[in-house]
């Protein structure tokens, strides 16, 4: 067998049913293979980026892992940034890129010569992926796939490449399609220290005012059932990282949002106040954790995490706790539920209920007018609970974070460690081809939309039908609120102007565009596009000064004023 069928082969092993890509001259054989094959739908991009967002989506909705595809040279480094952004957010990736040969019978070799399309990807990829391999020979194709999908899916998740060049691909070979795998090198440790989790027991029980700080990991662990156990017995509020959300139904009494810049002002406040934090699967980023020295300051701290390098690396955690999240929590909980009875409601329950009331921007002062905070909050309204949620980067996605409740896991896909904008739109087509019957919006902003709108193609074409929402303010509407508060409104670059006209774009395309002006019009066309067969784009003109707003309170480590940062 040749190389380009064993690849195919391989990757219908590990039950592949989708690839998203775009061809080139050095993956023809591959794309041959392709060519009639009924078990793996092809899936023509119309950007390798987008071809890697895409494929992360699908892997962000479903949990397995998605796979894209790209020729050598630009097709391959196009790719880079959605396989960088898989890497930042932990999304379980597999990257097939065609090279130039590395020898040949009829042709010598090319690669080192700065051959047509040439470009050295494994360089290229090592800092953002956690394994990349290129092909040598052919007979080492099944073994390497059976391990890149191994290493992407296991552990905290992430992407892997595999470099196939163009001779390896015809070459044949004897093949052996058995489930080996090489990870030398690569120990997993999933099961927890009890040590550990008994003195994490001793400080939950003597905790009076807990709180649960969940992150992305817990999504990635399927570890949400878990994680409300806990709640429930220690009646625990539970705050989430902004790649956390839906982690924990934000409709639940003791869910008090996201924390962070642009967080729930509730959550931002009640973990000021914690003396016991439990953190589940998060890196404490910056974006989170702000000013470090004064996160959490009076906390005993529990940090919960399958990757030890993100334990201590920017938190000083009291009790580290290296461990699957699942294995953990369940461990945890039945450790928990021996040593303390089920709770009832308590003082710190009763000071969230009154933070909440207080501060949560959900309820409070809520607009008749089109703005994103009534749009948003009626958004969810006319979505099923089970509806996927992705967002652009920039105002749109910090709007989605503060006023759209993600009720269930992998229902709110975003870009969060790279803030790729155009990102939303491509991982909804992957989100709704993992889930073809299930509701696929996208809240985007008009800069973020406009770098990927050429994938309305790719979503006629396929029969791939989402809902796109334009917020659309003419801005780049996050640098020019920084610019009108940091820079006393000396705007700079910001100014998109009225083009294109987001109705005319879509109908280009095939696809269906409205344009909204009030909340009764909003409301109309959600209802148009949920029955529609082709991708609907909304377009929503909102101010371009509206501002993302949350209340940082004192004293919680988070920046006081908007400036700050």
């Amino acid at each position: 067998m040749n190389g380009a069928n064993a690849l195919i082969k391989s990757l219908e092993n590990q039950k592949v049913e989708v690839i998203f890509g775009i061809l080139g001259g050095a993956v023809l054989p591959i794309y041959d293979v392709l060519c009639g094959n009924k078990n793996i739908r092809h899936i023509l991009s119309r950007h390798e980026q987008c071809a890697a967002h895409a494929a992360e989506g699908y892997a962000r909705a479903s949990g397995r892992p998605g796979v894209c595809m790209a020729t050598s040279g630009p097709g391959a480094t196009n790719l880079v940034t959605g396989i960088a952004n898989a890497y930042m957010d932990s999304s379980p990736l597999i990257a097939l890129t065609g090279q130039v040969p590395s020898k040949g019978v009829n042709t010598s070799y090319m690669i080192g010569r700065d051959a047509f399309q040439e470009a050295d990807i494994i360089g290229i990829t090592t800092p953002i992926t956690k394994q990349n391999y290129q092909v040598r020979n052919a007979a080492d194709i099944p073994k390497i796939v059976n391990t890149a999908f191994y290493i992407a899916t296991t552990g905290r998740p992430g992407p892997v490449l595999i470099d196939l060049p163009k001779n390896v691909q015809t070459e044949n070979a004897e093949m052996d399609f058995t489930n080996r795998i090489d990870a030398r090198g690569y120990n997993l440790v999933t099961d927890p220290d009890l040590a550990q989790i008994s003195r994490a027991v001793e400080l939950l029980t003597k905790a009076e005012q807990p709180i649960i700080l969940a992150g992305g990991g817990v999504i990635t662990a399927n570890a949400s059932d878990e994680l409300m156990q806990i709640s429930d017995l220690l009646m625990a509020p539970v705050a989430t990282t902004f790649m956390g959300k839906g982690a924990f139904p934000e409709g639940h009494p003791l869910s008090v949002g996201s924390i962070g810049m642009h967080g729930n002002p509730a959550a931002n406040r009640l973990i000021s106040e914690t003396d016991v934090l439990l953190a589940v699967g998060t890196r404490f980023s910056d974006r989170a954790t702000a000013n470090l020295d004064t996160f959490c300051p009076n906390a005993k701290k529990i940090h919960i995490d399958i990757d030890a390098a993100e334990i201590g690396k920017n938190v000083d955690v009291d009790v580290p706790i290296v461990g699957d999240a699942k294995k953990s929590l369940r461990i945890l909980y039945e450790t928990l539920s021996r040593a303390l009875p089920k709770r009832k409601e308590t003082a710190w329950v009763k000071r969230v209920k009154e933070v909440k009331e207080k501060l949560s921007p959900l309820i409070k002062d809520l607009p008749k007018d089109l703005v994103p905070k009534t749009l948003l909050f009626e958004l969810r309204k006319l979505l099923p609970q089970d509806a996927i949620v992705t967002t652009e980067v920039g105002q749109n996605q910090m709007w989605s974070a503060l006023y759209f409740q993600a009720l269930k896991p992998r229902t709110f896909i975003s870009s969060g460690g790279l803030g790729t904008m155009g990102f939303g739109f491509p991982a909804a087509l992957g989100a709704k081809v993992a889930f073809p019957s299930r509701t696929v919006v996208d809240i985007a902003g008009d800069g973020s939309f406009i770098m990927t709108e050429q994938e309305l193609a790719c979503s006629v074409m396929e029969n791939i039908p989402v809902t796109v929402i334009v917020l659309n303010n003419s801005v780049l509407g996050m640098v020019a609120q920084w610019q009108r508060t940091l820079y006393n409104k000396r705007y700079m670059a910001v100014h998109l102007g009225k083009t294109p006209d987001f109705v005319k774009l879509a109908e280009a395309y095939g696809a269906q565009g409205f344009r909204v002006g009030s909340i009764s019009e909003f409301q109309k066309a959600i209802k148009e596009a949920l029955k529609s067969k082709v991708t609907t784009v909304i377009d929503v003109p909102i101010g371009s000064e509206e501002d993302v707003v949350p209340f940082v309170p004192p004293g919680c480590g988070l920046p006081q004023q908007r400036g700050d940062y």
